[in-house]
Parts: structure tokens; sequence; C-alpha cells
């Protein structure tokens, strides 16, 4: 029926509705269009103007029907400053000032053209003020000295404060980055406010932020900038003054592994400057060593990275994780005192990436890897040998037989170099002067699953099959 009967007299009905529409608005657009000019908004439209206006009613709602709950919970009839105080401090809006008191204010209507609002001063009777008595004179101001502890006992003197008013400065918020909360557990009803202070760089340090952000996101290949991008990393791991931009980093380096997962170039460089900042010895890395992880783990253990294919892609991608897992371990190694879960956070999301059918190939030979930089020979003998024999039944054997030979050779090697990892003389062919039984080579075999095993016999280190074979005693 809308539609028949807009159609029937579209030009008078759309009329209406807009000045029907228009006059419902309570505040009026003239005051939003000063506003507007007075910030250099010249150029405002009607419907710019209407729907400011309506936002602007809106706002003014909120904050008076929070206020009216405030001024309820008090069992008051009057709202007060104090309840659209607490209302903005509700609603998250910044506080007002200059407008605290407990008498109700009184607004009155000036017309000029337009109805503007003021704040109804009270009138004082000059000649009241003259003849009333005059205020009592402060005392002057004088010294005295007193024993403020002795012995480390605070005596009870009157200029001492007492122990309920001690009690009541305990609570209150101190230090820069004290809570303001606190002062409510202290019977304050309105405790300090302070507003959130950014922190503060200096110019010559934004400056070499962004000289070092556009050399490392350079790839072209012009040794000049190649030259340029190694004196970034230079400056970077002898620079003192990096502490300050340390949070930058941090952010900079997980924006770009986030948004640049198909970019191999932009990882490498990001996981070249996550290595300079922990090689940094003027800086204290620690507070953000969880934060630095998680691109490396990403770059370590992320399903596709880079855009292209083909056998070199798929090396490069091959060496970038083996670039993360060696930060993984200098990560783990560096700061796990002042962390004490760290190693075994990251020796666990390896380990669960490692023994997971759906990963890629390149997963698990990351996640390999990452198991022996961040847990060491012993997450090896203890986590990953006693589920070799499931792993090749479940992964291993299926990856052989689609013929996958550079992925299967890779994930073959990784393991082996975890596994080599038991023994001190494990990368030497020959391991002694003694030799490996028949029988022990079969419990090798047995233990390590037949193609790990037989790769492990076939290196000949009799101290690394004992090492094998300690595990299986070990289980």
């Amino acid at each position: 029926m809308a539609a028949t009967r807009d159609a029937r007299a579209p030009g008078q009905e759309a009329g209406s509705k807009v000045a029907s529409s228009e006059q419902r608005l309570l505040w009026n657009p003239e005051n939003v269009r000063d506003v507007a000019e007075s910030v250099g908004i010249s150029a405002l439209s009607e419907e710019a103007l209407r729907t400011l206006s309506q936002d602007v009613e809106y706002r003014i709602g909120q904050v008076l029907a929070e206020a009216l709950r405030f001024m309820r919970l008090g069992k008051r009839t009057s709202m007060t400053v104090k309840d659209v105080s607490l209302a903005l401090r509700v609603l998250d809006v910044e506080p007002l000032y200059g407008y605290d008191s407990t008498k109700a204010l009184r607004y009155g209507e000036a017309t000029m053209g337009q109805p503007f609002f003021y704040i109804d001063d009270e009138e004082a009777d000059f000649e009241r003020v003259i003849n009333g008595a005059l205020p009592k004179v402060s005392r002057d101001a004088n010294y005295t000295s007193h024993w403020l502890a002795i012995e480390g006992v605070q005596p009870t003197v009157p200029q001492n404060p007492t122990s309920s008013e001690a009690r009541t400065q305990d609570l209150l918020p101190k230090g820069p980055g004290a809570n303001p909360a606190l002062g409510a557990f202290a019977g304050h009803d309105n405790p300090a406010f302070r507003p959130a202070v950014k922190h503060a760089v200096s110019q010559e340090q934004i400056l070499f932020f962004e000289k070092v952000q556009a050399a490392l996101l350079d790839d072209n290949p012009d040794p000049e900038v190649h030259r340029l991008r190694q004196a970034a990393l230079a400056a970077v791991v002898a620079e003192p003054g990096t502490h300050q931009l340390m949070p930058y980093y941090v952010n900079f380096i997980s924006n770009q592994v986030t948004h640049y997962l198909d970019d191999l170039f932009v990882l490498r460089q990001m996981m070249e400057l996550t290595n300079a900042l922990i090689s940094n010895e003027h800086i204290f890395v620690d507070p953000y060593a969880s934060a630095l992880c998680a691109p490396v783990l990403t770059c370590l253990l992320g399903r596709r990275l880079g855009s292209e294919s083909g056998t070199d892609a798929v090396k490069e991608q091959y060496q970038l994780r083996e670039v993360a897992a060696s930060l993984i371990g200098q990560i783990a190694y560096k700061y796990s005192s002042s962390n004490k879960v760290l190693r075994p956070k990251l020796t666990r999301s390896c380990l669960k990436a490692f023994l997971n059918p759906s990963m890629p190939p390149q997963v698990w030979h990351g996640a390999i890897l990452g198991i022996l930089a961040a847990g060491g020979p012993e997450a090896i003998k203890v986590l990953v040998l006693p589920n070799l024999k499931a792993f090749e039944s479940t992964m291993l054997q299926p990856l052989r037989e689609k013929g996958d030979e550079l992925d299967f050779e890779m994930v073959v090697g990784g393991i082996l170099k975890a596994i080599q990892s038991l023994s001190e003389e494990a990368m030497l062919m020959d391991g002694g002067h003694e030799n490996t039984t028949d029988r022990a080579a079969n419990q090798v075999k047995d233990f390590l699953s037949d193609i790990i095993g037989q790769r492990v016999l076939l290196l000949g280190n009799h101290q690394l099959n004992q090492a094998v074979l300690d595990a299986i005693n070990f289980q």
C-alpha cells in the first residue's frame, strides 16, 4: 500500500515525509554546521548534517539513560553532574573537566534567532556580602621537628599519619603504571583519572626505524641495495638505542609475516631482522621473547610459504624453515631463564605439527628441526623416537609412494639430523672400534621403523646406535 501511495503522488508524499522527518529532529543541524565550520569544514551537505544531528541525539540519549540509571541506584529524583560523569566513564568517553558540583545546575534560555542555553549563575547581594562577617584568618605557617621513625617504627605523634590513614595511602595508586581503580578500595568515590600516555620516541629514532624498514623491504637485486640491507642489519645489532624501538620492531615483524606469507623475500628479511634484534647485547629482549616467537613459528610451521612453485622455490622454503628453526633454538635457550614455560611451549607446538598427518611434508621438516632446536636431544629421545614407527606407517610411507622424492629426502634428512644429536660423534662415519651386533641392529631397526632404522644403521656409528638402544631402555 505504501508503494501504491508513493506511485500515485510521489512529489507531495515525498515532500511531506521529508518535512515531517525534519521536524522530528531534536538537535538543531545548524549547531552541527557551526562546529564543522569551526574546524575548517565549510562544505557540508544537508544529508551529512542530518546524519550527524541524529548521531548527536543518539549519543546524548545514551548518556542520559546511563545517568538516569545511576540516579535511580542512588535513590534520588534529581540528576547530578556526578551521574553524568559516571555515565561517561561507563561508556568509555573522555570525562568532562570543570563541572563538578553537589548542587544541581540551573540552565537559562536566551532567544537570539535560535535558542541558546547557558548556566544561570546565582546572583549575590553585594550589600549582604559587604556587611557579612569576615572569614577567619588562617594561622601563620610555622615549622617544627618530630621523629618520623625510630629504628624502623613510626611513633604515634600528631605529625605522623594514623594507622587508618596509612592503610588508605597504601591502597592509593602509585607509580606511572599504577591502576587508578585501586583508589576505589580506599573509599574514594572519584579516584584520580590518568589518561593513557603515548610512548615518546625521538625523531632520530623514528628516522632510523624508517630507514631500516625501507632498506629491508627493498628487493632490488642491485649490489648497492644488498649492501644497504646488510648495513641496516648491522646497525640494528650494534645500536644501543634500539631498546626504545623494540615494540615497533616486534609489531613490524608480526605484520609483515602475517600479510606477506606469499613473499619469501620478505619472510627471509624478517627472520634476519629477528636474528639482529636478539643478537644485540645492549637491549633487554626478555619481555618480547614470546611475541618474537609467533612470527618465527609461522615461518617454521606455516602450511605454505611463498607463491612460486618448482624445485628452486621448494628449496628456498626449506632453507627459510631451517633459518626459523635456528632462531627458535636461540630464543628458547637465551630467554628460558626469564620465561620458564617458553621452551616447553615451543617444543609442544612443534611436536603437535610433526605428528599431524594433515600437514604438508615441509611442515614436518620444520617441526622436527624445531623440536631439536627448542627441546634439544632430550626431547628427541623422549618425544620423537617412540613415535617414529607410527610416523613412518601413517605419513612417511604414503609420501614415498606419491613419488615426492625431494620432500621425502628432506623429511628423512631432518629426522636423521635429530637422531644424530643423541651422540657427540654422530656425524662421523666411523663410530669407534666396536661394532654393532646383529641383535642390536635388529632392535634399532624395529624401534625406529624400517626406513629410518636402515638409514641410521648405514651411518655405521656405534655410539649413535647405543644411544638409540638406551632410548629403548629408557621407555
